[in-house]
C-alpha cells in the first residue's frame, strides 16, 4: 500500500472526529485511491492540520495582484507614499553621489569592496523588490566587476532572517499547532534567508528530512506600496517620453503577477508538482517534493536537497560532478520549459540551481514562474533558426508574429539593419553569440525602429539571461543559443504543428530551388540533440512527405533527387566511355559529358546526408532491415511511393519529349 499526499485543491475536508485525532502529528486515512499497479494507496492527512486546511483555497483574494485595487487603497494615502518615495531616492542618490566622489578622487570604483557592500546593504534595506533586481545582477559577471558580484551574491540567501519568535507564529497560525507539535525537529536558526522568506532545516516525525520556508512579515505591503509607484513611474514614461514605445506598465503588471504568485506558497507547492510532471522526466533533473499536510499560503515543507550552488565550482569539482555538463542540463530544460509545454522557471539564480551528491541537477524555489503560450513559443522557434542561418527577412517577420512590431510596420528598412547588428557582432558567427550580446544589440534598434516589448517577454529574458550569467560564471565560452540549436533543429525536423512545418518549408527553399546545406545543417545539429530518435524523424517525416501539406517539399525533393540521379547516371556513363576510348582503345565510341556542376554539388549533398544519416544514433544497420519490412506494409509508404514514382514518369516523359524535339 503506497501513502500518498494531495494538494489542497484535490483533497476532501474531514472535521476532527474524537476517535483517532490527537495533536502529536499521527496521519488519519482520508481515502483509499486505486494505482496504476493495481494496488491501493493512503491518502492521508494530519489531524493537527485538519482546521487549517479548510481555509485553503487555490486562489484567495489577497493572494491576486490587483493593480486597479492597489491604486485605490493608496489614492488617499499620498504621506505614505510620499514617505516611501523618499525613503528610496535619500539612500539611493547619496550611493550615486559617493561613487561620482570616488571617481573624481581617482577611486577605482569597481574594486572598492567598500562601495560594493554598501550596495548590498542599500538593496536590502530597500526592501523585496530591489533584493530581486541585485539578485539578477548578481548572476551577470560580464556586466558586474567581481567584487560587487561577490557581494550581490549575498543577497540570494544570505539576508538578515526575522525573529524565530514571528516564524514560529507563522507555523502556528498557518499550520493549526506550534512547530514542536508539527516537526520531530526543527533548526535554532535559519539556514537561509531570501528576499520573501527564510528555510529552516526540519524532520517529520515520519524520518523525513525537510525544509520549512517561512515567509516574512509585512511583506504584501512593503511590495505593493513599491510596485504601486513604479507603476505610476512607467506610466508617466510611457506618456511623456515618445521614444519609449513598450508597454511598461504591462510588463510592470506581469512581474506583480509573478511576485504575488511567488507569496502564496500553495501556489508554489503547486508549481513545484506542475513542474516536476513536466520535466522531471528529463536526465539529471531533479525536483523536490512538497509535503501537503504541513503546508499552507505562508509555510512550506518540501523535501530537503543536499547540494551545492552552481557557481560553487570549486566544490563541486572535488566531488567528482561536471559543473558545465549540469549547465547543459539546465539549458535543456530551460528549452522544454520555454519552447515545448511553455511553463517556466523565471527565477533560475544559482541559490535556486544546486548540483545534488549523485550529480543531479535540483531545481528549487517554485514561486516566481511563467507561461508563455503556444504561437509565441513557435515564434521563437523560428527565430532561432533564422538567426543562426542569417535569415533577416524571415526574422523581421517573426518580430511581428512575437508582436514586437504591428503588422502594418514597413519591414523593408528592418531587414539590413538585422543584418548589420548581426554582421557586426564581435566578428562571430551567429550560432557563437550569447544572448546578452543579442539582446544588447537589438536594444539599440528599438529606439530606431517602431518595436515594442511585450509583456510576456521580459520573464523569458530574465529567465533566460539569468541562466547564461550562471553559465557564463561556470565557463566564459559557454554559448547558450550554440547548444539550444540541436535542440530547436530536432523540434523543426519533428514537430507536426502547422506553424513549424511552414518555417522548415521556407527554410529549405528559395526561390523555388532546394537549400541543401540548410538540410545538412538541421540533421546535423538535430542529431545532437538528447532525446533525438531516427525512427521518429523517419515515421514522421514520411507522414509528412505524403500528406498534402508536403506536396510542395515533396515535389521539390523529387526533382532535385531526379537531378542527383542524372548526375550519377552521367558520371557512371562518362567513366565508361572514357575508360573504352583512352584505356581500351575504341575512339569511335563518343565521350559521354559528365554531369554539370549543379548536378554533382546536388549529388555531393546526398551523399553527405547519407553520412550524416548513417551516424546518427538509432540508425543500426542490424535493425534496418526490420525496418523497413515495416516500413514497406506502411501505407503512407504506399502512398509516398506512387507520387514519386508519379513524379519520377513525368520528369522522364518530359525529358524524352525535350530530346526528341532537340533531334
Amino acid at each position: 500500500m503506497i501513502v500518498k499526499t494531495l494538494p489542497p485543491s484535490s483533497r476532501p475536508i474531514q472535521e476532527d472526529s474524537s476517535n483517532g485525532t490527537n495533536r502529536r502529528g499521527e496521519l488519519d486515512v482520508i481515502d483509499v485511491v486505486p494505482e496504476e499497479n493495481g494496488t491501493q494507496g493512503l491518502v492521508v492527512q494530519s489531524p493537527s492540520l485538519l482546521a487549517a486546511q479548510k481555509v485553503r483555497t487555490t486562489a484567495q483574494p489577497e493572494t491576486l495582484y490587483d493593480p486597479v485595487g492597489i491604486a485605490a487603497h493608496y489614492q488617499n494615502r499620498k504621506v505614505q507614499v510620499l514617505r516611501r518615495i523618499f525613503a528610496v531616492l535619500g539612500p539611493t542618490l547619496s550611493f550615486a553621489f559617493g561613487l561620482w566622489l570616488d571617481s573624481k578622487r581617482g577611486i577605482v570604483v569597481k574594486n572598492d569592496r567598500r562601495r560594493a557592500t554598501q550596495l548590498r546593504v542599500l538593496l536590502t534595506q530597500l526592501g523585496p523588490a530591489y533584493i530581486k533586481i541585485g539578485q539578477a545582477l548578481s548572476t551577470r559577471p560580464d556586466l558586474v566587476p567581481p567584487i560587487y558580484l561577490e557581494e550581490l551574491t549575498r543577497l540570494q540567501d544570505q539576508l538578515p532572517p526575522f525573529p524565530n519568535e514571528i516564524a514560529y507564529q507563522f507555523i502556528k497560525e498557518e499550520l493549526g499547532a506550534p512547530p514542536e507539535e508539527v516537526y520531530a525537529e526543527l533548526s535554532a536558526q535559519p539556514i537561509a534567508a531570501a528576499s520573501l522568506g527564510q528555510v529552516y532545516k526540519g524532520k517529520l516525525k515520519t524520518g523525513e528530512e525537510v525544509a520549512v520556508k517561512v515567509q516574512r512579515p509585512d511583506l504584501r505591503e512593503g511590495i505593493t506600496i513599491d510596485l504601486y509607484i513604479l507603476r505610476n513611474l512607467a506610466a508617466w514614461v510611457q506618456k511623456k517620453i515618445k521614444r519609449v514605445r513598450s508597454d511598461l506598465v504591462g510588463i510592470l503588471d506581469e512581474l506583480g503577477d509573478r511576485i504575488f504568485e511567488e507569496m502564496d506558497y500553495i501556489h508554489e507547492g503547486e508549481n513545484a508538482e506542475r513542474f516536476f510532471d513536466l520535466y522531471g522526466h528529463i536526465k539529471d533533473v531533479y525536483v523536490p517534493k512538497i509535503y501537503w499536510e504541513y503546508t499552507n499560503r505562508r509555510v512550506l515543507t518540501m523535501e530537503w536537497i543536499n547540494g551545492i550552488k552552481l557557481t560553487q565550482t570549486e566544490e563541486i569539482s572535488a566531488q567528482g560532478i561536471n559543473a558545465r555538463y549540469l549547465i547543459e542540463v539546465g539549458v535543456q530544460c530551460s528549452l522544454r520549459q520555454l519552447l515545448e509545454h511553455g511553463f517556466f522557471h523565471a527565477d533560475p539564480h544559482p541559490g535556486n540551481l544546486l548540483a545534488t551528491p549523485d550529480g543531479k541537477l535540483a531545481y528549487l524555489d517554485f514561486g516566481m514562474m511563467s507561461e508563455i503560450k503556444p504561437p509565441q513559443r513557435y515564434g521563437l522557434i523560428e527565430a532561432i533558426v533564422h538567426v543562426v542561418n542569417r535569415d533577416f527577412e524571415g526574422l523581421a517577420k517573426d518580430y511581428v508574429k512575437l508582436d514586437f512590431l504591428s503588422p502594418e510596420t514597413d519591414l523593408t528598412p528592418i531587414i539590413p539593419a538585422f543584418a548589420r547588428v548581426f554582421a557586426d557582432a564581435q566578428g562571430a558567427s551567429v550560432a557563437e553569440l550569447n544572448i546578452k550580446s543579442i539582446t544588447d544589440e537589438l536594444s539599440a534598434l528599438m529606439y530606431e525602429y517602431p518595436f515594442r516589448v511585450p509583456p510576456y517577454y521580459a520573464l523569458i529574458i530574465r529567465s533566460l539571461v539569468t541562466l547564461e550569467g550562471i553559465a557564463i560564471f561556470i565557463d566564459p565560452n559557454f554559448k547558450v543559443l550554440s547548444e539550444a540549436y540541436p535542440y530547436v533543429s530536432k523540434r523543426l525536423l519533428t514537430d507536426p504543428a502547422p506553424q513549424l512545418r511552414a518555417s522548415l518549408q521556407d527554410l529549405l527553399f528559395k526561390d523555388g530551388r532546394f537549400r541543401w546545406n540548410r538540410l545538412e545543417n538541421l540533421l546535423r545539429n538535430a542529431r545532437n540533440s538528447q532525446d533525438y530518435d531516427f525512427d521518429l524523424v523517419l515515421n514522421q517525416g514520411i507522414e509528412f512527405l505524403s500528406s498534402e501539406r508536403g506536396a510542395f517539399i515533396r515535389d521539390k525533393l523529387v526533382d532535385e533527387s531526379v537531378n542527383g540521379l542524372n548526375a550519377l547516371g552521367k558520371n557512371v556513363l562518362h567513366n565508361f566511355t572514357y575508360l573504352l576510348r583512352e584505356r581500351v582503345g575504341l575512339t569511335a565510341v563518343n565521350e559521354t559529358p559528365a554531369a554539370t556542376v549543379e548536378q554533382q554539388q546536388t549529388l555531393e549533398h546526398i551523399k553527405r546526408i547519407l553520412n550524416i544519416l548513417r551516424e546518427t544514433r538509432g540508425f543500426d544497420p542490424v535493425q534496418l532491415a526490420p525496418q523497413i519490412a515495416q516500413l514497406l506494409v506502411n501505407s503512407d509508404v504506399h502512398r509516398l511511393g506512387q507520387q514519386i514514382a508519379n513524379r519520377f514518369t513525368q520528369k522522364a516523359v518530359a525529358r524524352l519529349i525535350r530530346q526528341l524535339l532537340a533531334s
